[in-house]
């Protein structure tokens, strides 16, 4: 049987704004992500980071306040919220080398809550404006949606069942990561949590594409090999010697150039149909002016990541298949 849409998902065009919710969008959100912009930079803050450091405090505010009408949401988050303490660092400094420090990190993730782990070497792209991230090394978690939960995304006051997963995996993401900060710790080495959904110094999404977990999508998510959009991320930090992982290309990059599944789906029309130049980069690109209004006024969204076909788990391998047999075809033309 097909999977059926959420039927209180607008489609595309019918939602306008709220006067008073577009009284809150007082300046464009694009040139502060750097839209048009053809010269490499840092990230600026935006709209998940403390109301002070961006024009959208007073949305931010409407759109936690939306979010937390559904029923649960509210626990979902506040466990997401619940930071652990970070222990105090080793006196004692396990010395083994980095491949068996990466294996053990590994497995220790992945036996925490984490459900796939990405490592790459720092770069000063991957940190904000305004903050200093000094170890040298990122790692990035991944944690899967449950997609049954997932699909009923947008939520409201009567079904929350969307919301609270999308709610639910930020929660494993912040005890999956100072799990792993910890554990990091107790061998003797420096390690720094970074959880969502609230941003911090560290933007998530290029490390984790770096380090293999997965491309970036249309919709301006990752997409992963295992588990499509439906993941969340979280990171770490550290300075304990590891070895990189490779990124991954299978194909979704090119998928997206074709596919119009979440472009057609967007109730705003926030997502376009082509890639655009954004800080010095050619890439996907969701319009912030158009897709943060929808967000405020219906508890969240998550739409885009609960259509894209790469989510839905019958689909996924046969896309990979395809995908692979297309991308083997062009690497072999001469």
């Amino acid at each position: 049987m097909p999977d059926q849409p959420n039927p209180r998902r607008p489609k595309r065009g019918d939602y306008k704004p709220k006067e008073e919710t577009l009284a809150l969008l007082k300046v464009s959100g694009n040139p502060i992500n750097g839209l048009g912009e053809t010269a490499p930079r840092r990230p600026s803050p935006f709209f998940w980071h403390p109301p002070d450091q961006h024009p959208y405090g007073e949305m931010q505010i409407v759109a936690r306040k939306s979010s937390r009408k559904c029923p649960g949401a509210a626990e979902a988050f506040l466990a997401a919220y619940n930071y652990p303490e970070l222990t105090p660092i080793a006196e004692v400094r396990n010395e083994a080398p980095p491949e068996d420090l990466t294996r053990e990190a590994t497995t220790f993730a992945l036996s925490h809550e984490a459900d796939d782990i990405g490592i790459a070497p720092m770069d000063p792209l991957y940190v904000f404006e305004g903050y200093t991230i000094t170890e040298p090394w990122v790692i990035v978690l991944a944690l899967a949606h449950n997609y049954e939960r997932l699909k009923q995304v947008p939520s409201d006051e009567t079904n929350g069942i969307g919301v609270c997963d999308v709610g639910d995996q930020y929660a494993r993401g912040t005890r999956a990561s100072y799990a792993l900060a910890n554990w990091i710790r107790s061998q003797g080495y420096n390690a720094t949590a970074y959880p969502g959904p609230s941003a911090n110094a560290l933007l998530l999404i290029p490390p984790a594409i770096a380090s293999g977990l997965g491309e970036l999508g249309k919709h301006g998510s990752l997409i992963s090999r295992h588990f499509g959009s439906g993941v969340r991320l979280a990171g770490v930090t550290t300075d304990i010697p590891l070895v990189a992982s490779a990124p991954d290309r299978f194909g979704a990059d090119e998928f997206c150039m074709t596919c119009q599944v979440c472009t057609r789906e967007c109730p705003p029309g926030a997502i376009v149909e082509h890639k655009q130049m954004v800080r010095g980069v050619e890439r996907w690109y969701v319009d912030f002016d158009k897709c943060i209004p929808y967000f405020t006024e219906f508890a969240s969204c998550g739409i885009c990541i609960a259509v894209c076909p790469w989510t839905r788990p019958k689909v996924r391998p046969k896309l990979l298949d395809t995908m692979a047999r297309r991308l083997d075809r062009t690497s072999s033309q001469p």
